[in-house]
């Protein structure tokens, strides 16, 4: 590979490294699912150590998590007992099991969090000082608690929608090659 081309590619594994650390992922699970993607041939554990740059373990770990997110799928190669691992090209696939891994987890959390603390506002025992403070918190987690609500809505919605577009697509394609039959 040319130094240019070997610039560019360290350079998207970096892209990818920083988009996973804003989102609340690994910087190394960008790293790798770049790299993987990058990759013409599926790529082993040893193969993603040498390009990525950290341990077999952080790889393994990063690795299983991006099989569950569907972001990446292991493959068999005949005659050699190591996993091997190709990158999900379908944005659609990876953006619905990266929400639905974020809607489940973080979500759930935060929701039960806001609605702990409002309940631990409701039973304390406020002095007459301090009973505006409590309305004060109210308030504000009932908006945080209002705002949670409606983003775990819209992200059902995008699954939703996106799980009845595959549906209408799929239709679509089997209605097509059933005519064509």
């Amino acid at each position: 590979m040319n130094d240019e081309l070997a610039e560019a590619r360290e350079h998207f594994i970096q892209g990818m490294s920083r988009i996973s650390h804003f989102w609340g992922f690994p910087k190394a699970m960008g790293a790798i699912y770049g790299a993987v993607y990058l990759s013409p041939e599926p790529l082993s554990l040893d193969d993603l150590v040498a390009q990525v740059g950290v341990t077999k373990g952080s790889v393994s770990t990063n690795v299983r998590t991006l099989e569950r997110l569907g972001m990446v799928h292991k493959r068999v190669q005949l005659g050699d007992r190591k996993d091997y691992y190709v990158a999900e090209t379908d944005f659609w696939k990876v953006v619905r099991g990266v929400l639905r891994e974020r809607e489940q987890n973080e979500f759930a959390q935060a929701l039960n969090t806001v609605q702990e603390s409002m309940e631990m506002t409701d039973t304390a025992v406020t002095t007459p000082e301090d009973a505006e403070l409590a309305q004060f918190y109210q308030e504000r987690m009932q908006n945080m608690q209002n705002f949670f609500n409606t983003l775990d809505n819209l992200v059902s919605t995008l699954i939703a929608l996106d799980e009845l577009r595959s549906g209408t697509i799929q239709r679509l394609f089997n209605r097509s090659t059933n005519s064509s039959s």
